[in-house]
């Protein structure tokens, strides 16, 4: 807010609007304790209103709404709600209107999923939600599966896996040669690992790595719950999902951990490459990573096995992408310099900025705005010197007459 304040003009404070969401980490604690939730959101809401800008709230946003509006960003940034003008006539030339992406968000604490079906009826009303863009209508597929981010889902599995140890649990997911200590009161805390509760003859336990990739894989498709489907298709837990249709842009924690394991410099690696290079990571043992990464904080350090690990096994066991499909997922940090989040499409639907029919006339680009500026004075420039020598020698113009 103190950037804000400074970049922009204090005469445009007050009719700057300022919206506040929040996501799944307060979704869970409003499911463990609503007036603390209620008190976090009161407290951001007296400190915001300090500030002299067009404050219209804090809130905590549906797991629904975040898929939502993460696919209303990846779409908006790329141009897919609106047809390109082809030049000079001013019509459109159908060059943009090859599908909207899907958008894959990947958060500490929730992950959602969200895309157009292909002639496909969603039959579960929960999932369905349906917008009007640009004189368009679409009918969107989304689902966030709460408790699977990935911070939460690797408590998910440590609170599994403990059960039955006595206080040593020799972890594939980290590398060799890592330990750490946990107290097992602060695993069970929150309602994610609820239903791995149970009494332990430890206060506290002590993880040692053992690093590989394919055991830390079968421990992690525990948490999918695939034995049944009351749909036609479903992805884990008995949620239904329509078969995958389209491109996917992966973005938030997605990108950040693919990023970290060199995932995306180039083009989609296929699955291939990347299963290969999570083995060789995993296996590295702890102090030489800790020596070739010494600038990354250790606790993100020693988690991106487990996070890797875990996001093909959601992406490939989760939501049933093929090594055909995966070529269709291209991990997104920014798009055109404009992050690509959620808040974006946040923003764009408080504030109306996404007209539901098509406007009239569609505007012009700045570029062909600014051409036809200077062609156009050129132009006026011109004839005010034809008509000025006209004006100051007409014998010229009558000699040729005569």
């Amino acid at each position: 807010m103190e950037r804000a304040s400074q970049v922009i003009p204090k005469s445009q404070h007050q009719g700057t609007p300022v919206y506040l969401g929040a996501t799944a980490g307060m979704r869970l604690l409003r499911m463990e304790n609503e007036q603390l939730a209620d008190k976090v959101l009161s407290v951001v809401t007296k400190s915001l209103n300090n500030y002299h800008f067009d404050f219209h709230g804090a809130r905590i946003i549906t797991g629904q709404e975040e898929g939502a509006y993460g696919w209303i960003t990846i779409n908006y940034l790329l141009g897919k709600f609106t047809q390109k003008l082809s030049w000079l006539n001013l019509k459109p030339n159908g060059g943009n209107s090859q599908g909207t992406y899907g958008a894959l968000d990947l958060g500490g604490a929730s992950t959602q999923i969200t895309f157009v079906p292909q002639n496909e009826r969603i039959e579960s009303p929960s999932n369905a939600l349906h917008f009007r863009l640009y004189g368009k209508d679409y009918s969107v597929y989304t689902h966030s599966f709460l408790c699977y981010g990935k911070d939460q889902a690797l408590r998910q599995k440590l609170a599994k896996d403990i059960q039955g140890t006595n206080g040593i649990l020799r972890d594939p997911c980290f590398h060799p040669g890592y330990e750490i200590v946990m107290n097992v009161s602060e695993l069970y805390s929150g309602p994610c690992t609820k239903r791995f509760e149970m009494t332990l003859p430890f206060d506290e336990f002590q993880i040692q790595g053992t690093g590989n990739y394919q055991q830390c894989h079968e421990s992690i498709l525990e948490l999918f719950n695939t034995s049944y489907c009351p749909y036609s298709h479903c992805s884990f837990n008995g949620i239904f999902l329509p078969p995958l249709h389209g491109d996917f842009g992966a973005f938030s924690a997605y990108y950040y951990v693919m990023e970290f394991l060199n995932f995306t410099s180039e083009e989609t690696p296929t699955q291939e490459k990347v299963i290969d290079s999570m083995e060789k990571f995993c296996s590295q043992p702890w102090n030489e990573l800790k020596t070739y990464f010494g600038d990354v904080k250790e606790k993100y350090l020693s988690e991106y096995c487990f996070s890797g690990a875990y996001i093909l096994s959601l992406l490939l066991n989760g939501y049933h992408f093929t090594a055909d499909s995966w070529k269709n997922i291209h991990f997104m940090g920014k798009i055109h310099s404009s992050s690509v989040g959620w808040t974006l499409g946040y923003m764009l639907n408080l504030t109306n900025m996404i007209p539901a029919e098509e406007p009239l006339s569609t505007p012009l680009s700045h570029s062909t705005y600014v051409f036809l500026m200077v062609l156009f004075s050129l132009i006026l420039v011109a004839v005010a010197i034809i008509g000025l020598f006209i004006f100051h020698k007409p014998s010229y113009f009558w000699k040729d007459m005569v």
